[in-house]
Formats: C-alpha cells, sequence, structure tokens
C-alpha cells in the first residue's frame, strides 16, 4: 500500500504515525507505504540520489515503523531462547544478533534485530509483521513468568561512511569504541536512548533507539539534524539498492509465513542461525530438523536480470513479484526482489525457484514490467559477501 504524501491527502486515522513522522514530513516525503500499521516514508523524492547518498556520506532515515517487542521477567532468558533458533547462550549483554522468529513449521515469522539490554530483559527491534500478540500468547500458554509489552520506544538510523563522524558530534569519541553488533545506553539533552552499532545497509551506520520517543521524537530528529548539518547529511527512506546488492532480506517479499531458512540460504549454509545442536528446544525445532534431513524442493538464489531498467523497488516500480519461467516458457517461480543497481551497472534481485534451477549460471527468463528479459542465477550477495564495510571503523585523525 502506497500513499500519496500531498497534504490535502487524507491521512487514515486507523493508522500509526512513527514519533518522528512531523519531523520527517518536514523534508519532502515523496512516497509513504504502511509498515507494522505505521505509515513509513520509502522515499524523498529521488531513490536514486538517496542511494548515492548512503554510500558517499551520511543520511538519517525515519525508521519508527520498527516496533519493539519487550520481553522482561524471571523466565525472559528462557522465553526469549525458545522464540529462536539461534544460541542465545552464545549472546551477551549488550550485544544485537540477527534472528528468526520461527513458527512450529519452521516458517519465518519475523527477524528482527535482538538486543540482549540485561541478563533478562530483550528487546526485538520487528520487520513487518506482528509479533507480539505471538509472543504474549505463547508466553501464557505456556505459564512463563516474563512480561512482554510494546515499550514507548523508536528507532532512527544514521547510515552511511560519514555517520561516525555525526554520531562522534552527539555522543563524544567513546561512541567509536562500540563494535559491530553491541549497543550502549547513551543520554543527550536529557533524552535517554540506546545506541547500536547496527543497520539496513551493510554500510558503517548506527541506530538510536529513543526512549519516551512519543515525548521526544523531534527533539531527538531535530538534534541529530544539527549535529548532521556541517557533515552534509541527508535524510532518505530505506535504500532497497543497497540492501538487494548486500543479500539483506525483506519479510513479507523474499521471507514469509511459508518460507524457512534453510530455503533463504540461512540453515545449510549459516549454520548459527538455525542451531539445532542447542539445549533449547525452540519453537519449530523439530520441524527444522526434518527440513534439514529432508532436504528443500526450492532456493532463494541471486539472479542478474538483463533489460531495461526495474527500478529502485522502494520507487513503486515493482508493486508485485515478477515471474520467472524455464527456458522453454513454464513458469517456474518468482522474483521477490530486485532492482537496477547503479554501481554495478545491471538489474540484480533474489528469485525464488525450485531446487532444480538454482545452480549458479543457470538460465532463466524473468517478465519485468518491461516484458520477458533473460536472467541468469548468480551468487548473493552482490557486494562485500563478508561484510567488511560495516564491520570497519576507521578513525579519522
Amino acid at each position: 500500500m502506497s500513499i500519496n504524501p500531498n497534504p490535502g491527502v487524507l491521512l487514515y486515522p486507523r493508522l500509526r504515525k512513527s514519533p518522528f513522522f512531523h519531523a520527517s514530513r518536514r523534508h519532502g516525503v515523496g512516497l509513504y507505504s504502511v509498515y507494522n500499521h505505521t505509515y513509513h516514508a520509502r522515499h524523498y523524492g529521488d531513490p536514486i540520489g538517496e542511494y548515492w547518498a548512503l554510500l558517499e556520506g551520511v543520511t538519517l532515515w525515519d525508521v519508527g515503523v520498527e516496533r519493539q517487542v519487550e520481553i522482561t521477567g524471571p523466565d525472559a532468558f528462557e522465553f526469549t531462547n525458545m522464540l529462536v533458533p539461534r544460541d542465545l547462550t552464545k549472546c551477551k549483554v549488550g550485544q544485537c544478533k540477527y534472528v528468526f522468529v520461527t513458527a512450529e513449521d519452521g516458517g519465518i515469522i519475523n527477524d528482527p534485530v535482538l538486543l540482549r539490554l540485561g541478563e533478562n530483559h530483550f528487546w526485538l527491534s520487528l520487520a513487518d509483521s506482528d509479533v507480539l500478540l505471538w509472543a504474549k500468547g505463547l508466553a501464557h500458554n505456556l505459564g512463563m513468568d516474563v512480561q512482554i509489552r510494546e515499550p514507548d520506544v523508536g528507532p532512527v538510523q544514521v547510515q552511511g561512511p560519514k555517520s561516525r563522524d555525526v554520531l562522534v558530534d552527539l555522543f563524544g569519541e567513546s561512541i567509536l569504541d562500540v563494535p559491530y553488533y553491541y549497543a550502549v545506553d547513551r543520554e543527550l539533552d536529557g533524552m535517554r536512548m540506546v545506541v547500536s552499532r547496527t543497520g539496513y545497509t551493510a554500510e558503517l551506520g548506527y541506530e538510536i533507539y529513543l526512549h519516551d520517543a512519543s515525548r521526544d521524537g523531534v527533539k531527538l530528529w531535530d538534534a541529530i539534524w544539527e549535529a548532521g548539518k556541517p557533515h552534509d547529511l541527508k535524510v532518505i527512506g530505506p535504500c532497497h539498492i543497497r540492501r538487494i546488492e548486500a543479500g539483506i532480506l525483506s519479510w513479507g517479499c523474499d521471507i514469509t509465513y511459508d518460507t524457512n531458512p534453510f530455503e533463504v540460504g540461512y540453515g545449510f549454509e549459516k549454520t548459527w542461525m538455525v542451531d539445532l545442536d542447542q539445549e533449547a528446544d525452540f519453537i519449530g525445532k523439530a520441524a527444522l530438523r526434518r527440513i534439514k534431513d529432508e532436504g528443500i524442493s526450492r532456493k532463494l538464489v541471486g539472479v542478474e536480470i538483463g533489460g531495461p531498467s526495474v527500478g529502485s523497488f522502494n520507487d513503486g516500480a515493482m508493486i508485485d513479484t515478477f515471474d520467472v519461467h524455464d527456458p522453454h516458457g513454464l513458469r517456474i517461480g518468482e522474483v521477490t526482489s530486485a532492482c537496477y543497481s547503479p554501481r554495478l551497472e545491471r538489474n540484480i534481485g533474489y528469485a525464488m525457484v525450485p531446487i532444480a534451477y538454482h545452480e549458479l549460471g543457470t538460465e532463466l527468463v524473468v517478465d519485468t514490467q518491461h516484458g520477458p528479459q533473460e536472467a541468469v542465477v548468480v551468487e548473493k550477495p552482490f557486494l562485500d559477501p563478508t561484510k567488511d564495510i560495516p564491520k570497519k571503523l576507521v578513525r579519522t585523525a
């Protein structure tokens, strides 16, 4: 669902607004969608310009749509470790982890970033699906002593190679000591927040999770904007070109309730995401063990697609999935995300195909908005497979 941001257009009162909604709106939102029942700014008029701003400078994102599920109480660790197939005994306090929340059949309910704020204190920073009621229902049914709620917390992202400079101006040099996928508590002008070295870009970047966000959202936004002015800070939407280049998945497109981790490259290849050897009997463990033993019938692969540009994904060009055909015209699957990469100078994306078509070099035909186009299965991610860019922090003199 995309919404014209023209001020004359009615905003639906049943949809929520991010704590930063009114602040980000000042920058000229070009298109809204709805994410976690909340208005989500997709871009600000020029997705390609936003892409280059991210790669070359520093950008600010309103990601208040990433609602938090907070889990606390005496059984919080045991309960959270049961929600996800990743072994949380290996997650330190102050550490963040990319995780799946899996269903009893192994399907993916959500793929949040988990923040461990205390021994029995967790946040799940959600993708676009409902996890709060799932977690509350499980806790009630199991009789576990936990408190589960949506706290008044709103995140923004500061991403790009100059993000370190903006963060230093806000919080001081000590912020550079935060390792990749760790988080620290900070205060700024009386506002409390958690700052993590994470993001949706595979670039150097940070997320700032603001406490009391409904009260202080605009105040924080303005503070970041002022700190960013000397560094030519740009406000942008989620850069799907960069996340597709990086192999980052999008819930609702590349992963859903009907896909499992093994199908999307996070079971066989990245075994830590689905730890079947751990002691915890997490939700979906038996189903995922069976899937691993029996094998999968389809797989999410990288594809290069010929023909004219398919757009930037978040510009509205890819409203629906693209059909995938074999060279003989038989429909065999679908492209779940695709874009034109200005840096690679070609169309790239992900396609869910039968396992017989997953080998590198397999030729396919993809129906884009320009008609049928030749395509080929390639390695993903398309850039920086070891994530050296976000992991490396170069201190400036």
